[in-house]
């Protein structure tokens, strides 16, 4: 173990974007190293609870979902204008007092300049899956064609050029890391093979000991439990289908169907009667019940996919949007989900994809297999063994 460091993470003050890394963090602390992180204040309750020492930030972004804009040029602007807002609150945190090493979110783009600046190593830690060879000049041209693609670019480029980056072409800047660690399993990459492996390390997601260790046991007498879980961290959940997964679930012999529901929904939209097979319970990181489930019904964000294969979990995926289409297409073609589009949920069509699961050996045997595959992959210890290794090469290198 390297000796103790100042370690700084440098976040995007987005609730998706924060609760991924939060138990790498936990181990650097516990490992003994200094660890700052930057953010802003409506999401320091979620940090601090790590041991870390808070660096405020004044954010531009929005906090409510509902204020991000839909048009890709907008909501991009919207993340370099924080870059140029936060870049001078980060220098004079830091200047005086530079970390040894710098981790930063892949929307945090004032880090990587930062650490540029300083002449310091950095880390990505991604929660989301990874640009490949090529991409980054698909995106590129893909935004040259959106109305206001080409002044966005050119506004980025010329931020590049005077914020003391050293990394001054865009799509490197903001598509190449120099190190990463992405915290999706590798099998959930698209193009994995044409991701560059020098650069990229696959380290699944990554949860802490509490999260593994349990706190809901299947009751006596059921068989087979089946998690619904289509809300998430930021999503209050499609509360239109809730009903359809009652009566798609309620008689179903031997099976307890636990049913998280979001901080927005109320349980009396299940229905006037919740079946007596039924669990309803507030949304929370879904593991413990993850690793005792026979199957589950999830909205296919990345978090909740990645833990499905984490906990070798067939997948009923309704997806709500084209990023979480992507995922679930991707469990569908690993073999180990069936799709159905919100237009096309029905309490039949839900029984029917579970019925198809549970009774396909195929769908066990490769669920079995990635769930071998997403532990090797290390999570929370080997993100952090690679960190301290990152620090190493930093000192040896300084």
């Amino acid at each position: 173990m390297p000796r103790p460091a100042h370690i700084a993470m440098i976040g995007t003050p987005v609730v998706g974007h924060v609760l991924p890394s939060l138990e790498i963090i936990r181990e650097l602390v516990a490992r003994g190293h200094r660890v700052t992180y930057a953010n802003a204040d409506h999401v320091a309750e979620l940090i601090t609870d790590t041991g870390v020492e808070l660096v405020r930030l004044a954010s531009t972004l929005p906090v409510a979902d509902s204020d991000w804009p839909q048009d890709p040029i907008a909501a991009a602007s919207l993340f370099l204008d924080e870059a140029m807002a936060v870049l001078p609150q980060l220098h004079a945190a830091y200047d005086d007092a530079p970390a040894d090493l710098y981790l930063y979110d892949i929307g945090a783009y004032a880090a990587r300049a930062l650490a540029e600046a300083q002449g310091r190593g950095i880390v990505q830690l991604s929660p989301t899956h990874m640009a490949w060879e090529g991409a980054q000049e698909e995106v590129g041209a893909a935004f040259a064609g959106l109305p206001g693609g080409p002044a966005y670019r050119a506004r980025f480029a010329a931020w590049l050029a005077r914020c003391g980056a050293v990394t001054t072409n865009v799509e490197e800047f903001t598509g190449r890391p120099r190190r990463a660690l992405a915290m999706i399993p590798r099998a959930m990459q698209p193009h994995a093979d044409r991701v560059d492996a020098d650069a990229v390390t696959f380290v699944g997601p990554c949860f802490g000991a509490d999260e593994e260790q349990g706190g809901w046991m299947r009751p006596a007498g059921a068989d087979k439990v089946l998690l619904v879980s289509l809300s998430g961290s930021v999503y209050p959940g499609p509360q239109e289908i809730y009903q359809q997964c009652v009566a798609a679930f309620a008689d179903l012999p031997d099976w307890r169907v636990v049913f998280q529901i979001g901080s927005g929904s109320d349980p009396a939209e299940l229905g006037e009667r919740i079946p007596p097979n039924f669990e309803v319970r507030p949304w929370a990181a879904p593991l413990t019940i993850l690793e005792q489930a026979d199957a589950c019904v999830t909205h296919t964000g990345i978090g909740s996919s990645s833990e499905c294969l984490y906990a070798g979990v067939p997948v009923i995926a309704v997806p709500h949007g084209a990023e979480q289409c992507l995922y679930a297409d991707r469990l569908v073609e690993l073999g180990v989900a069936r799709r159905i589009d919100t237009a096309n949920v029905t309490a039949a069509a839900l029984r029917t994809a579970l019925m198809q699961l549970i009774g396909d050996p195929r769908v066990a045997a490769g669920s079995a297999w990635l769930w071998a595959e997403v532990r090797a992959e290390g999570g929370t210890r080997r993100a952090a063994d690679l960190i301290e290794e990152q620090l190493v090469e930093e000192r040896v290198g300084s």
